[in-house]
């Protein structure tokens, strides 16, 4: 099948729902591409379920690029887009630029950033400068400490409004999707009606051109998952019993047996114990 672009996920708006996912190492990558996604996100949220970090805000640039490297090196059909993590942009315009070619150079098909209006001069210099950008607005987690934690968004109504100005803005500076996270279903819907670029909702309802989640949560890594995500497996149970049976039969010495290792031929064994 042909490599995924952004003109694919462009045409699917109203067509045919977006599958994206999470990955950030090889492994998972090459498995999430074979289960047929049409989009990998490099998140930053790597920092919180691969590094153990309360939120994302110390990713940094060399984490994110080694990722997106591990990611890349298993040849995905599915379309890259990379993470740009907390001050990789808001600094300034040139630092913008300057992180999501780094993003690109590492292998990289996209990049998304955080943000709304207040970001649509970053969103549109990075793809003047080549690279396209994928948008997110309502929950921005790199912002989490100005909204007094990981809350719903959308559902008064000036802070409604204020999302669907974003999204506006984010399509005029050049997006070519946005992700709106852990917002009113309502007002989700009224964004994927209003802009011609697809949405892709997570924790925001079903109304969305497409949706993402989280990798280790759709596994069941961790005992605990975000609320509007949906456990599909308990990874975590069936890693623990396969480890526990490989330690019980270390232990019991009935691993390795005869068909895990060889042994010298039968003259060269001789002459090594004579020896």
């Amino acid at each position: 099948m042909e490599k995924v672009t952004i003109i694919d996920l462009v045409k699917k708006k109203g067509r045919e729902k977006i599958v994206m996912v999470t990955a950030y190492d090889y492994a998972f990558a090459r498995l999430v591409d074979k289960a047929g996604v049409d989009a990998i996100l490099v998140g930053d949220s790597v920092g919180m379920v691969m590094h153990g970090l309360k939120s994302t805000l110390p990713v940094s640039m060399d984490d994110m690029i080694h990722h997106v490297k591990a990611v890349v090196a298993a040849k995905p059909r599915a379309l890259v887009i990379g993470d740009m993590p907390f001050l990789s942009y808001e600094t300034s315009i040139e630092d913008a630029i300057r992180n999501a070619g780094l993003l690109v150079k590492a292998g990289a098909e996209a990049v998304k950033l955080e943000g709304g209006i207040e970001m649509a001069d970053r969103v549109k210099a990075i793809v003047n400068a080549g690279i396209p950008v994928m948008g997110h607005i309502g929950l921005t987690p790199q912002r989490y400490l100005r909204f007094g934690g990981y809350r719903r968004r959308g559902r008064r109504i000036e802070e409604a409004k204020k999302i669907i100005e974003d999204a506006k803005a984010l399509e005029e500076a050049g997006v070519f999707a946005i992700v709106i996270e852990f917002t009113a279903a309502e007002v989700a819907k009224a964004i994927t009606e209003e802009v011609n670029v697809p949405t892709i909702c997570i924790g925001s309802g079903p109304y969305c051109d497409g949706q993402v989640l989280v990798l280790h949560d759709i596994l069941g890594l961790y005992e605990e998952i975000p609320s509007f995500a949906k456990k599909y497996a308990d990874l975590s149970k069936i890693v623990i019993e396969a480890i526990s049976q490989y330690a019980y039969e270390v232990r019991n010495e009935l691993f390795p047996s005869k068909e895990h290792y060889f042994t010298m031929k039968e003259k060269d064994r001789k002459l090594f114990l004579k020896e």
